[in-house]
Parts: structure tokens; C-alpha cells; sequence
């Protein structure tokens, strides 16, 4: 129990039952300096006495004194509490409830209020005065809380439990930059996917969703970001409509569909995990995006916004999404497209490659690889291309490839191709066009 004495002193009674009163007294001629002075002590050496015949009996309590003006320049809620007039200004006694276990958090933000430090340095120590500082609307508090947050060694568990602050607090603001260095950390520390697959499934929701938003996420495929959606949303919501409910509104903004390949996309739409509108809806925007022209995709991705909408934003695949046009009559038949940046062929120098994703046709299973390669090292580097052909009858980890392709397809020295008069690069981008035709 906290007793104030409000005017231009106040007198904080501690009781353990978690009890905060206010207890009024007409001290206009009192000096503030010593009072300052005197409370600050009192609450670095947690001084506790008897009240007097003016507080309420308690056994338990004890108590110290504080400055309204110094309360009320500090917090509006103790502002609007003893100056608005209200029944509370005007009693006597004035009484606030608090849990007992906030009565540390409490002191701490009262001498904050007062000194603008704290003693605290524990993450959870410092976490109860921030949300005792967002309880009683001392935002100074929570900022300088959040700011000795930020500078504390970051670990896992301390970062999930800061990216759940703002459903407590009502001063999110104050907060952000702690949560922008939570989920940087995450997204960090889980950036390859694929190795730490069976560690994120035990995140909670919050620490999925900072790290599934990164763009720069290490990841074969967006295929392989819809596979482990799919697989922690059973694991986390076993039943159906919670799934639902939480892929529509949550996780499923976080898959990117338009960088998925058509065979995943077909099966998106017989996929039950996903309420049937939202489904068709993903699927078709993903394969309009699919169909527009490059300059035409530019213009969708800068409609969208950059902040809140990601879909649009191409990852950094390892294997490369890319246009695929396919014909069943006269001959099973695809043409497909894959763009390089400049810069992303200088990165194939001297011995790298891009991969595209894997796609299919007649039951078989393709893949498409631009290469830096030479015969020896006599002979000058050129700029290869190949296609990629799955054998039948090999298990799911078992993938042998049949190549066919042109080690020069351009017929010149690697140097050539990118010099910087090449013909070959329109706006800094190689357009590559390829036909696949299946004859019987």
C-alpha cells in the first residue's frame, strides 16, 4: 500500500497487500529542495516508518514522501489524478490498486521520476518498471527502459519476449526501437531457413513472423517458405479454423506467391489449410503477376507499399524464379524466361552459377543453370547455358540430372560478353529465352 501526501509533498505508504493510497495534507510552505532531497533518499535506502494518526492503521505499513509537482510534471495520469477536480482530487485518502509483485517496479519508476536513472539492470527487472512507466504514463520511462533493453546482450528468449511488449503496453511508440533490434536479431540469427527448420518451429508467432518477413531470408525457393508455413501452422493450430483463421490474417502475408513455382501454385488451390476465397484470391494475383511484363511488374511493386506489403519484393533465391509459358497442343511444349542482372553475372565469374527453380513438364522434372565455365585454363572463360533433365524412379533425396546445353552460347570470350558496349545487356539485364519441346 502506497499512502501519497499530495500537494506540494506526498508520504507513499508500503503495505503487502499491494494497496495504493494517497494521503492529502495542506503543506503549501514546505521546501521542495529538501524535499527532493530527502525522498530521493528514502527510496535509495528503502526507509520504511509509521505513517501517523492521518493513514489509515496497518501494521504492515510504511511509508516515504514525494513531490506532487514532481509526480505531476512526470506523468499525466498523477496529474489528471489530483488536479482535474474529479472525487479522488478532492478526498482525503485517494486509493489505487497494484498487484504486491509491482511494488519493486513501482519504487523503481518513482525514483526514476525523480532522478531520471535507475539501479535496475536486469532485462526483467527493467521489462516490470516499463510496464509499471506505461501503467501510470510516464513515457520518459519507458523510453529510457527500452533504451537500456536495446543495449543489453540480445538472446533468443529475450527478443521473443520484447516482440510481445506492445499487446501489454499502451505506448507502442515508445517502444519500436526495441522491437526493430528484436526482430533484426531474430531475423539474423534464423536467416538460412532450411538449417534452422526444426528451431523455428518452436517459435511462437511473433518470432515467425519477424523473421518470414526479411527479404533477405536464405531460402531454395518461396516453395520452401509455403512448405514450413504449412508445417508450423499444423504443429502450433491443430484445429482447422484456428488455422485457418491464422494463415488468412497472419502467416499467409508473409509467403510471397508470386515468386512460387506453377506446380506449387496448382497445389495452393486444393490446399484446405487456407479458407477457399483467400486461396483463389493469393493464386490468381500471384499468376497475373506471373504474366505482366518486367516494366509492368516495376509499376505493381511501386503501387504497393513498401512498409506493409512485401509480396511483390523478390527474395534471394538460390534457385531463381522464373516465367514459364506452357502448350499442350500440337506438342507438350514450355517456353521459359529467365532475367539476369548485370551484376549478378559478374557474380558467376570465375567458376559460380544461377539455378532456376525446378518445373515441370510431361511428368518430368527440369532445371535450368547459367554458368562461368572454360575446358582448361588455356582457354578463355565463357558464358554457359544448360537444361537439366530429373531420372524417373529416384526416391525424393536421390536426384540425378541428364545436362544437354551450349558451354558458349554467345559464342564470344567472357570479357566480351560483359564488356560495357555488350549488346547483350538491355538496361543492365540479360533476357534469356528458352524452348522446350517433347515430341512422342
Amino acid at each position: 500500500m502506497f499512502v501519497f501526501n499530495v500537494s506540494l509533498s506526498q508520504q507513499i505508504r508500503v503495505t503487502g497487500e499491494g494497496r495504493l493510497k494517497w494521503h492529502s495534507t495542506n503543506l503549501k510552505y514546505f521546501d521542495s529542495t529538501i524535499l527532493y532531497t530527502q525522498t530521493v533518499q528514502n527510496i535509495n535506502q528503502n526507509l520504511y516508518s509509521t505513517c501517523g494518526d492521518e493513514a489509515v492503521p496497518n501494521n504492515d505499513s510504511s511509508w516515504m514522501h514525494v513531490s506532487f509537482a514532481i509526480l505531476a510534471a512526470k506523468s499525466p495520469f498523477f496529474y489528471k489524478l489530483f488536479s482535474n477536480g474529479t472525487r479522488e482530487s478532492e478526498q482525503r485518502y485517494v486509493t489505487l490498486r497494484i498487484n504486491a509483485s509491482e511494488e519493486a517496479a513501482l519504487i523503481g519508476l518513482l525514483k526514476f521520476m525523480y532522478t531520471s536513472t535507475l539501479s535496475v539492470t536486469t532485462a526483467t527487472g527493467l521489462l516490470d518498471v516499463l510496464m509499471a512507466a506505461d501503467k501510470f504514463e510516464v513515457s520518459s520511462c519507458m523510453r529510457y527502459c527500452s533504451r537500456l533493453l536495446h543495449d543489453l546482450p540480445m538472446t533468443p528468449d529475450s527478443a521473443l519476449l520484447y516482440l510481445e511488449i506492445p499487446s501489454s503496453v499502451s505506448k507502442a511508440d515508445a517502444v519500436q526501437p526495441l522491437m526493430d533490434a528484436a526482430k533484426q536479431y531474430l531475423a539474423s540469427r534464423y536467416k538460412d531457413l532450411l538449417e534452422f527448420a526444426e528451431e523455428l518451429l518452436n517459435l511462437p508467432l511473433a518470432g515467425i513472423e519477424a523473421v518470414l518477413s526479411r527479404d533477405d531470408l536464405q531460402v531454395d525457393s518461396e516453395n520452401e517458405v509455403y512448405d514450413f508455413v504449412l508445417k508450423w501452422a499444423r504443429l502450433h493450430y491443430p484445429k482447422i479454423e484456428d488455422r485457418r483463421e491464422v494463415l488468412g490474417s497472419r502467416l499467409g502475408r508473409l509467403i510471397r506467391f508470386p515468386f512460387m513455382s506453377c506446380w506449387e501454385l496448382d497445389k495452393v488451390l486444393t490446399c484446405d489449410d487456407f479458407d477457399h476465397d483467400h486461396r483463389s484470391k493469393v493464386v490468381l494475383e500471384a499468376f497475373r503477376f506471373k504474366a505482366e511484363a518486367p516494366y509492368r511488374r516495376r509499376t505493381i511493386l511501386a503501387m504497393e507499399s513498401a512498409v506493409t506489403n512485401r509480396r511483390y519484393v523478390e527474395r534471394v533465391y538460390k534457385f531463381r524464379p522464373m516465367k514459364v509459358v506452357e502448350f499442350e497442343n500440337p506438342h507438350q511444349q514450355c517456353f521459359f524466361f529467365l532475367d539476369l542482372k548485370r551484376e549478378e553475372c559478374e557474380n558467376l565469374f570465375p567458376c559460380g552459377r544461377v539455378q532456376s527453380q525446378l518445373f515441370h513438364l510431361a511428368g518430368q522434372v527440369f532445371i535450368l543453370t547459367a554458368q562461368c565455365n572454360t575446358d582448361d585454363q588455356r582457354s578463355p572463360d565463357w558464358f554457359g547455358l544448360f537444361l537439366g533433365m530429373q531420372e524417373i524412379g529416384l526416391g525424393p533425396l536421390a536426384r540425378r540430372w541428364n545436362a544437354m546445353g551450349c558451354k558458349n552460347l554467345f559464342v564470344i570470350p567472357w570479357t566480351d560478353f560483359m564488356a560495357d558496349d555488350s549488346p547483350y545487356f538491355i538496361s543492365g539485364v540479360l533476357h534469356l529465352s528458352t524452348q522446350l519441346t517433347i515430341k512422342h
